[in-house]
């Protein structure tokens, strides 16, 4: 694996592949599908968090159209002083709700304050992060597990409550939706210590639409 500036390359013969690949053959089935990764990482951290704040509950095509506007009312520094330079009118009128406005005053608050040190995060382990982070309003498990992952490129990640992540699990394992959350906690152990890697293909498995070309793994 390589991590370049925003994006990191997970090569289908990288070790860490290899080894998720030998200990769940029908997990080996997609890889040795679709081969090569590239993932556009968030290194910048509260930018990450801004962006993930934004975009609970609404389409990615609206949540990217006002994240570019903020981008362009704070002069593309968004950072916990920007923030707390705009006021509410300016925040509302790009397109936030109230309670996103909410949470980003607070989020800017506690980095302010240092109540939240995004400068530390890497060293500190994942549950200790998800904890911190999940101390600010409008940050939930999943968005501090995503943080985990995009932000900080963490390697053994498993989101269970993803909904991509469990749409490409059903459709690899050819199992019923009602069995697909269960199904991710069933393979925890056995793709651990590259629970993100395995996360990265079965998002594949959505963006490719394979769920809607072919009716499973061995179609292709």
């Amino acid at each position: 694996m390589r991590w370049i500036m925003e994006i990191l390359t997970i090569r289908q013969y990288d070790q860490a592949v290899i080894e998720l690949g030998q200990n769940d053959p029908i997990m080996n089935k997609l890889i040795n599908v679709i081969s090569d990764l590239e993932v556009t990482m968030r290194p910048d951290f509260f930018r990450s968090l801004v962006r993930s704040m934004i975009g609970q509950q609404i389409s990615v095509q609206a949540a990217d159209a006002i994240f570019g506007r903020l981008d362009v009312l704070l002069d593309k520094r968004i950072t916990a002083e920007s923030v707390n330079g705009a006021t509410d009118e300016q925040l509302r009128a790009i397109g936030l709700s109230r309670r996103k406005v909410t949470y980003l005053r607070d989020l800017a608050a506690k980095v302010g304050r240092g109540d939240v040190s995004l400068e530390q995060l890497h060293d500190l382990d994942n549950e200790t992060i998800i904890k911190q982070l999940t101390s600010i309003k409008g940050i939930g498990k999943w968005t501090a597990e995503m943080f985990l992952i995009f932000s900080l490129a963490r390697m053994n990640v498993l989101a269970v409550d993803d909904i991509g992540i469990q749409r490409g699990a059903k459709w690899l394992y050819g199992v019923d939706q009602s069995e697909r959350r269960n199904l991710l906690i069933e393979k925890k152990p056995i793709w651990s210590p590259h629970l993100t890697i395995a996360s990265f293909y079965l998002w594949e498995v959505v963006h490719l639409d394979f769920e809607r070309k072919f009716a499973s793994i061995d179609d292709i």
